[in-house]
């Protein structure tokens, strides 16, 4: 019986091929001129594989992150030897209006990833709270036409016991995203989420051979 692995801790390769074909359905410019900055926890699978996939595809691809939450040495060269080759931009920065400027998508994740412990939510907020995607980090890309996306699930309100939980214990109505630019007309995150179905039923044609 064939198994595919779909993601691990440090590589989410099926997601990239929905949000890339997510950019696709969402802008007229071809992958060369498209940017998009992943705003959050840089060294979780989902940034890591944005990260290099950009890379990969000649993209402008740029990760904004404290320092202590951004992709290892190892992933960032990893995506310069690519880029090298594609001619493709990546930026890895803790400054958040250098790294939204003129973006076409902002993207984030949730700030704990599976796996790890709850007790790292108090930390990551606090480090992560100024990378929150709100209506203040899209006007910074200076792009009416900016885009949201998010893998899903996302914590932007107080209506899961983890948003009540935080609302309870920080006072906070949302985390990663608020609810503001969740619900906008400009978020693409459900459009997203159906090209899951997709491009993983695309991957598992294009790999599961012919019969013998």
């Amino acid at each position: 019986v064939p198994v595919w692995n779909g993601l691990t801790d440090q590589w989410h390769p099926t997601q990239m091929l929905a949000d890339v074909l997510t950019m696709r359905d969402h802008t007229a410019k071809p992958l060369s001129e498209v940017c998009v900055c992943y705003l959050g926890d840089g060294r979780n699978n989902t940034a890591n594989s944005l990260l290099v996939t950009g890379a990969l595809l000649g993209m402008d691809t740029r990760i904004a992150a404290p320092a202590a939450l951004q992709p290892t040495p190892a992933v960032q060269a990893l995506a310069a030897d690519l880029a090298v080759g594609s001619g493709a931009r990546t930026t890895v920065t803790a400054d958040i209006a250098s790294g939204v400027a003129g973006a076409d998508f902002l993207y984030t994740d949730v700030w704990v990833s599976m796996g790890e412990p709850a007790r790292d939510w108090d930390q990551r907020i606090d480090l992560l709270l100024p990378y929150q995607v709100n209506a203040t980090a899209m006007a910074l890309t200076g792009n009416p036409g900016v885009r949201f996306m998010h893998c899903l699930p996302a914590l932007h309100t107080v209506e899961t016991g983890i948003g009540q939980e935080i609302h309870v214990r920080r006072g906070l109505d949302a985390l990663e995203v608020t609810d503001e630019v969740f619900e906008s007309p400009a978020s693409v995150v459900f459009d997203q989420a159906e090209n899951r179905l997709h491009t993983i039923k695309a991957l598992m044609v294009a790999t599961i051979g012919a019969p013998a």
